[in-house]
């Protein structure tokens, strides 16, 4: 794959995350939250309320982590590890395209 094909991937997934509805989904879980209920109802509530936090802050990392991939392919560098600067696997930027770290190097960091 060339390229323009990783930064097509890359557009596209920051539409999707873009295209979630943003803070609205998040306030109307809060605003579910303040209806009275027993505490199972407000236990549930505040778990949702918890969980849709994190998901938009996973969405805005991996945000972040599209605009450097991005970045990166207008510099030249994309497909390139952070790390140890080899080229990072065709399969792996299929299946990550905005990756910084080719698979050795992320298995490194696990260890």
């Amino acid at each position: 794959m060339d390229e323009q094909t990783f930064k097509d991937a890359l557009l596209s997934k920051r539409t999707e995350i873009l295209g979630t509805g943003g803070i609205k989904p998040f306030q109307a879980s809060m605003d579910n939250n303040t209806r009275q209920g027993d505490m199972a109802d407000q236990s549930s509530g505040n778990n949702e309320v918890h969980i849709a936090l994190k998901l938009k802050q996973t969405d805005a990392k991996i945000l972040q982590a599209i605009e450097d991939a991005l970045w990166r392919v207008e510099k030249g560098t994309y497909g390139l590890c952070r790390d140890c600067g080899e080229p990072i696997a065709p399969a792996r930027l299929n299946a990550i395209p905005w990756t910084r770290v080719c698979i050795t190097c992320k298995e490194k960091q696990k260890s």
